[in-house]
């Protein structure tokens, strides 16, 4: 009984109010290894802490990955609870993403743990629901619960592969088979999510996808996902213009999804370059101006506007449905010992860890344009 009071009141004390609200935020996953390096972030000539310069902002939500069992310390579940504790400390709501890998998973990437390789199916979707129940619980007892959890990465091609692996029509992943191993992994997820929490206080549960420009290919994924009954709330989406195309032709996708399937629609990673010089020598994801769009020149200011127009975008979703927007990794200064990232130039700091204009991105004078 005294453990269950204490349960309770720890959720009374530090479960964040999310209520179905708009937020902007970012993924901030490297923050702590990037300091540890010693990357100094400044605004107006001051040293800052990034996370109270983010609330003043107006940011709401920092997005925190988690890898099963990294062979380095800064993505597995301490340093993980670690960064939730200065996030909630700072004031703001934070968003799991469970990779179930123990590197990065994407739709080129999905690699089982080497903890699970050699695991029969049932043991496998026990294992996933065990692992999602073990890491709630984890941060439960550790007060700071998320508001919200990716239950995979960038999963329409499936996740733990082979044996939760999915392809397009025609490939020889389409199977009914494939499909309903995935189906039930992430229904074993989906549950290990909600088991951890009392009737009603779970997080919101997501499904996250890198389709933002395909809209055939997203519905017919979460067309899957629905026939079988799948539990989610919302749908997250990577929106990189220069992988994923228009602004239009993201908007026209995020509204289907929104009327087709009634749920909560994110924008979980999204950035664009404020220049196209580079930092160091790992070559950059942009570097052209012909991977830019229109209108949003690599410039402090055309970072502001293609980022207050994603926030527009969002909001202009029907029935109220658009959650927010996350940038990526906006702190990957290219210090030496830090993350190698090909983004220095998507970022929301200079070079020199100055603060940009981009970062005020959600204030409220955004409106569509």
């Amino acid at each position: 009984m005294r453990r269950r009071l204490a349960v309770m009141l720890m959720f009374a004390l530090a479960r964040p109010a999310l209520a179905g609200g708009f937020v902007v935020g970012a993924d901030l996953s490297s923050l702590a290894q990037e300091r540890a390096a010693g990357a100094v972030y400044r605004d107006s000539g001051a040293v800052v802490d990034p996370l109270r310069l983010a609330l003043d902002a107006g940011w709401g939500m920092v997005r925190l990955r988690l890898w099963n069992a990294p062979a380095e310390p800064w993505n597995g579940l301490d340093s993980t609870l670690a960064a939730a504790h200065r996030v909630r400390a700072a004031g703001l709501a934070w968003m799991l993403d469970l990779h179930y890998s123990d590197t990065w998973a994407d739709p080129g990437h999905q690699p089982m743990p080497a903890a699970w390789r050699s695991l029969a199916f049932p043991a496998l979707r026990d294992s996933v629901y065990a692992f999602t129940r073990a890491v709630m619980h984890a941060c439960v007892i550790e007060g700071v619960p998320p508001a919200a959890v990716q239950v995979g990465n960038e999963i329409e091609g499936g996740l733990l592969w082979d044996a939760g692996r999915v392809g397009w029509p025609g490939s020889a992943w389409d199977t009914s088979v494939q499909w309903s191993r995935l189906t039930a992994l992430l229904a074993a997820a989906a549950r290990g999510v909600h088991d951890a929490f009392p009737p009603g206080r779970a997080p919101e549960v997501l499904v996250h996808l890198s389709t933002s420009g395909n809209a055939a290919h997203t519905r017919w994924f979460l067309d899957h996902l629905s026939a079988a009954r799948v539990p989610f709330d919302a749908v997250g989406f990577s929106y990189y213009p220069w992988w994923h195309g228009s602004l239009a032709g993201a908007e026209a996708n995020l509204r289907d999804v929104a009327s087709r399937y009634g749920k909560r629609v994110w924008i979980v990673e999204t950035s664009y370059p404020w220049t196209l010089a580079s930092a160091d020598r790992v070559g950059n994801f942009v570097t052209s101006e012909a991977q830019l769009l229109p209108g949003y020149p690599a410039s402090p200011e055309g970072q502001l506007a293609f980022l207050e127009d994603v926030v527009a975008l969002e909001r202009r979703l029907p029935g109220g449905l658009g959650a927010g927007v996350l940038v990526w990794e906006p702190e990957l200064l290219a210090v030496p010992g830090g993350p190698s990232d090909p983004s220095e130039n998507l970022t929301l700091f200079d070079f020199s860890g100055r603060a940009l204009p981009g970062l005020r991105f959600g204030a409220p004078r955004v409106a569509p344009r």
